[in-house]
């Protein structure tokens, strides 16, 4: 359904240590880096897409979060979504919302939310039902 989503950033070099972090726990490979431009982008597999972009705005004005705008990545279990979390708040996140079940979605959605470096609102999610 995507081709890419792309999150504007402020400070690129922090955002990228905070994802360079972040997405190796949710077995997402980094596909580039140009500190030129400033942009890098995650691929997802198998590939080539969607994509995962951090970068500054291309219009050349200040980045800002956007309110009730959020990215929510898929988690292969529970305890990916717990180890994404810890890793997403040791590298400089914000917490939104500890890991936990939210039935509200549906039975076994279980997520975390967090901001980060940037102020970006970011999901980790897993929709499976826990092993037996």
């Amino acid at each position: 359904m995507f081709s890419h989503v792309f999150l504007g950033v402020a400070e690129f070099d922090r955002a990228l240590a905070f994802y360079r972090a972040l997405m190796p726990v949710l077995g997402v490979q980094e596909r580039f880096c140009n500190r030129e431009r400033p942009w890098a982008g995650w691929q997802s597999h198998p590939g080539p897409r969607p994509l995962f972009l951090i970068g500054k705005p291309f219009d050349q004005l200040a980045h800002a979060a956007g309110n009730g705008q959020m990215v929510a990545f898929l988690a292969a279990s529970r305890a990916t979504v717990d180890e994404a979390y810890r890793v997403a708040l040791a590298s400089g996140g914000v917490s939104e919302g500890a890991p936990g079940l939210r039935p509200e979605y549906h039975a076994n959605y279980y997520g975390a939310y967090f901001r980060d470096t940037e102020g970006n609102k970011i999901c980790v999610a897993c929709h499976d039902a826990p092993p037996p």
